[in-house]
């Protein structure tokens, strides 16, 4: 049903994330690469993430979904504290987290993604310091730090709402953000993204994708598509979404992107890498002069060494990083 949405452009990357989908069994998997070559033209050597908890990945797990086409994992580590853990309502222990890499390798898998939390309440700069040593002992290809958030309809946004967790403040999270940039850095490895670091030549590149604007095609509940112009969203309740496609259909939403909806995405996006933001795809792609548009602010900016601009590209400096998502909506196009 979604063959052409891609307007026959290759697919260099797949990606299983959201929900578990490590519990997938080989059969599953090999029906729904049977069915992406079946409907779609695929790059030799595509990047084939799936996303997994340490609890889920035994050997023989491993050892399946790497003969049937995984060659790269992300796993949700979080933390190597026990308490931390049971905080955070894990189900993996610290053992195990230490212990799934180990088996991914022995499995055939080396292209191995962690994913770390911090600002955590009651987590100081000490233990965030023991858990950035142990990831780097596993050393993992990849790495994803990410600042705990307490969303409103999350099981933390509810205890911050009844005054059982009090978020970190604004000024000691962005302090553990500095320690996670200058241990990792200091251990080689390339700070690529604003939460993403890699050993260099391993970033991802089905993330880096959708910072570029490129397109892609989501499957099932919940998932997001962008063809260049607009974007779907597929609704997220299973029965529903179930029952529309035993009807031939594809119950989602659809919004098409403005020229404003362009130029902010592209901003937000952009700014968060080191690759930075174009001047010249901004004005040439999109007819829209940011330097002349932001004069006094981009002087503000360069003044307080929040961005460097070279040549043709603005990016933001290791200060501009703290603050990367206020900078990029106040640069917002508002036309």
């Amino acid at each position: 049903m979604q063959r052409d949405y891609l307007q026959g452009e290759p697919i260099e990357t797949i990606y299983f994330g959201g929900g578990t989908p490590s519990l997938l069994t080989v059969k599953e998997l090999d029906t729904l690469f049977t069915a992406i070559h079946k409907n779609y033209q695929v790059v030799e050597n595509p990047e084939i993430t799936l996303e997994a908890n340490p609890d889920d990945l035994s050997l023989t797990k491993l050892e399946e979904i790497q003969s049937a086409g995984i060659n790269r994992l992300s796993i949700g580590i979080q933390s190597f504290d026990e308490a931390v853990l049971r905080f955070l309502n894990r189900a993996h222990t610290a053992q195990e987290a230490f212990l799934c890499l180990d088996l991914a390798r022995m499995a055939g898998i080396s292209n191995l993604s962690i994913d770390l939390i911090y600002s955590i309440p009651g987590q100081d700069d000490e233990l965030l310091g023991k858990n950035l040593e142990m990831a780097i002992k596993l050393k993992p290809t990849h790495l994803s730090a990410y600042s705990l958030t307490l969303e409103e309809k999350t099981v933390f946004g509810r205890w911050a709402s009844h005054g059982k967790l009090t978020a970190m403040e604004e000024n000691l999270s962005a302090a553990q953000f500095e320690i996670v940039m200058d241990t990792l850095i200091q251990h080689g490895y390339h700070h690529y993204e604003i939460s993403n670091f890699c050993i260099p030549g391993y970033e991802s590149k089905h993330n880096t994708s959708y910072w570029q604007q490129k397109k892609y095609l989501g499957v099932g509940p919940s998932a997001h598509s962008f063809d260049g112009d607009s974007r779907q969203f597929n609704i997220s309740n299973n029965p529903l979404y179930i029952k529309a496609l035993h009807e031939n259909r594809i119950p989602f939403e659809r919004e098409v992107l403005t020229r404003e909806n362009k130029i902010n995405e592209y901003l937000f996006t952009s700014l968060r890498t080191d690759r930075g933001c174009s001047l010249s795809y901004l004005s040439t792609q999109l007819e829209y002069d940011l330097m002349k548009k932001n004069e006094p602010y981009l002087d503000q900016l360069l003044k307080g060494k929040l961005i460097e601009i070279t040549h043709d590209t603005l990016v933001l400096t290791r200060s501009g990083k703290l603050v990367a998502d206020r900078i990029a909506s106040d640069l917002f196009a508002t036309e």
